[in-house]
C-alpha cells in the first residue's frame, strides 16, 4: 500500500511539474503540423530527406561502433562491433550515395512489412477464438494486408512518395497529438496550482 501511495505522489508531482509547461507542448505540436504541411507539398523530396536522415544516422552509428570496437573487451567482442560498426557505415554511405535507390528499396521493405504483419495479425485473431475481440484483430490484420499488398502492386511507383506519405502522416498525427496533450495539461493547470503537491 505504501508503493502504492509513494507512486500516485511521484505521479501527482510530476503532473505538477509539467502543467506549467503545456505552451511548450502545444508549441511542439504546432511546429509539427507546420513541417507535416511543408513535406506535404512535395512528397518526393520529404521521401528523400527521410532517406538521407536514415542514411547519415546509420553511418554516425557505424562510425561509433568501429570506434567503440576498440575499447571492446576479447577479440570476439571487437570483432562483433566491428563487422557491426562496418555494416551499419557502409549501409548509410550506400544510402547516401544512392539516395534514390534507397528510397526504392526500402519502400518494398516496408511493403513487405506491411503484408507479414498483417498475415500475422489475422493468424493470431483467429487464434483467439473464442475471445472477445478476436475479429477485431483479424479485421485490422486484413485491413493491414490488403493495404501491403495494394502498394506492392503500385511499386515502384510509390518508391518517390511512401516514406514522405508516412513521414507527413507521422508529423500530422504527433502535431495533434502534443496539441492535444497541451491543452489537456491548461485545462487542469488551475487545479493543480492552487492543490499542494501530495507528499
Amino acid at each position: 500500500m505504501t508503493d502504492l501511495s509513494n507512486s500516485k505522489a511521484s505521479l501527482g508531482r510530476a503532473i505538477h511539474a509539467i502543467t506549467g509547461k503545456w505552451g511548450w507542448f502545444v508549441a511542439l505540436g504546432i511546429g509539427e503540423l507546420i513541417l507535416g504541411g511543408i513535406a506535404s507539398a512535395n512528397l518526393m523530396a520529404a521521401s528523400l530527406a527521410s532517406v538521407l536522415v536514415i542514411g547519415a544516422t546509420m553511418a554516425v552509428a557505424g562510425v561509433f561502433q568501429i570506434v567503440h570496437a576498440f575499447s571492446a573487451h576479447g577479440l570476439r567482442g571487437f570483432l562483433f562491433w566491428l563487422l557491426a560498426g562496418i555494416v551499419y557505415g557502409a549501409a548509410g554511405a550506400v544510402i547516401l550515395y544512392d539516395p534514390l535507390l534507397a528510397s526504392f528499396t526500402l519502400s518494398i521493405v516496408v511493403c513487405a512489412f506491411l503484408v507479414v504483419a498483417g498475415a500475422t495479425r489475422i493468424w493470431a485473431g483467429f487464434h483467439m477464438r473464442p475471445a472477445a475481440g478476436w475479429r477485431w484483430i483479424v479485421a485490422a490484420g486484413v485491413v493491414t494486408f490488403c493495404v501491403g499488398v495494394f502498394l506492392l502492386s503500385a511499386w515502384p511507383a510509390i518508391g518517390l512518395w511512401l516514406l514522405g506519405a508516412m513521414l507527413v502522416v507521422d508529423l500530422v498525427f504527433q502535431g495533434w497529438g502534443f496539441i492535444a496533450f497541451g491543452l489537456a495539461l491548461r485545462s487542469r493547470a488551475s487545479r493543480y496550482s492552487t492543490e499542494p503537491a501530495t507528499v
